[in-house]
């Protein structure tokens, strides 16, 4: 399959089973051993699923599986497993948004199956239904909310991937901050500097240099404008 897997699990002898198992079915394994360890990772580079333990020294499973749908990823596949198998804490998981919930302890086969299972669905309505746009090197995958460059994904927050669709589904318009705002923030009202900020961390994202950009440029005294520029 060649898809990376994100292992969060604090005992070692877990996450090298678990590692084990999947890179003998052809998956590269990154193996942390807690939520900050895990998103220090996905702020470089986003995985294809994650496996997450609950009991985790520092930041809980819960928080990180919380914090990382809302800010980095709505739809990227997440397995929780854990010895904790009370109702309440499945539901809660899964309200969470976990895809799957795999009480320890486990069959490293089964575990192993379940994530090709997933990986399999995930590819299967990703490439029957994505739609995409490109510039430059990269490529917004707008189904399921990915900018790539190449092959590489490149992690964005929610609401930086939301200011990029919404500068792209308006190509060569002009926008005004309070337009940015008003529509993408869901807001009449608000701190509209926060339009400056967030083309500040994408323009470091895709700009080459982000001092003189490419793709979004600021309209002095109107807003921004994204152009597609050519190669």
């Amino acid at each position: 399959m060649n898809s990376k897997i994100l292992v969060v699990e604090d005992v070692p002898e877990m996450a090298e089973l678990a590692s084990m198992y999947l890179t003998k079915s052809g998956m590269k394994v990154e193996a942390v051993g807690s939520a900050e360890e895990a998103l220090e990772y996905i702020q470089k580079q986003l995985p294809d699923l994650i496996i997450l333990d609950l009991n985790l020294p520092g930041m809980s499973g819960f928080d990180f599986l919380k914090k990382f749908r809302d800010e980095y990823n709505a739809s990227l596949p997440v397995i929780i497993v854990s010895a904790r198998d009370a109702d309440e804490d499945i539901i809660k998981g899964l309200g969470n948004g976990a895809d799957e919930f795999v009480t320890k302890p486990y069959s490293p086969k089964v575990l192993t199956a379940r994530v090709e299972a997933i990986l399999r669905r995930q590819a299967k309505v990703t490439a029957a239904a994505e739609a995409s746009y490109e510039f430059g090197p990269y490529t917004v995958l707008l189904n399921s909310c990915v900018l790539k460059k190449g092959p590489e994904k490149i992690p964005l927050s929610t609401k930086e991937y939301e200011v990029l669709e919404f500068l792209i589904s308006h190509e060569n318009e002009t926008l005004g901050p309070e337009k940015i705002y008003r529509e993408v923030w869901k807001a009449q009202y608000g701190d509209i500097t926060a339009v400056a900020v967030y083309v500040q961390r994408l323009r470091k994202k895709i700009e080459e240099d982000p001092s003189a950009p490419k793709y979004i440029k600021t309209v002095f005294g109107m807003g921004y404008k994204f152009e597609k520029g050519t190669e």
